[in-house]
């Protein structure tokens, strides 16, 4: 008889309260930061629109960028939605940090900064996308 877990099963994840608080923080932050970019993307701030412009595919994807950050940030205040709008924040900054790389030039840095978050999220809550219950908070 062996004790130890196989590599199909899994064992209960255990979360103190400061990696629970941090959690909430860097969510919190993402979500102030997503609601900003968001915003001004949907209400034609100068500088996105000449972004959107440098970029070539038409201000309609300044307002789809827009929606997708501006959803994503709420979905991050809400528990059972945060890890899904974190992987919508996944794609996106994947996006972004192409886009400044081959299309627009300029620093991918903040980019890069974002989508670590959004990953980390999406790794810290990947239970929800499993479907498994039991370790959900």
């Amino acid at each position: 008889m062996s004790f130890a877990p196989s590599l199909t099963q899994t064992l209960p994840v255990r979360h103190g309260r400061t990696s629970r608080v941090a959690l909430w923080a860097l969510q919190l932050a993402l979500a102030g930061m997503f609601l900003l970019a968001g915003s001004s993307k949907l209400l034609g701030a100068a500088e996105m629109v000449a972004l959107f412009d440098a970029i070539g595919v038409g201000q309609w994807f300044r307002y789809v960028t827009g929606l997708i950050e501006v959803s994503s940030a709420i979905a991050l205040l809400v528990p059972s939605l945060a890890v899904f709008g974190a992987v919508a924040l996944l794609a996106t900054m994947l996006g972004a940090v192409a886009t400044h790389l081959f299309v627009v030039g300029g620093s991918p840095a903040m980019p890069a900064i974002l989508l670590l978050g959004a990953a980390a999220v999406v790794w810290a809550r990947r239970h929800r996308l499993l479907g498994d219950q039991q370790t959900s908070r």
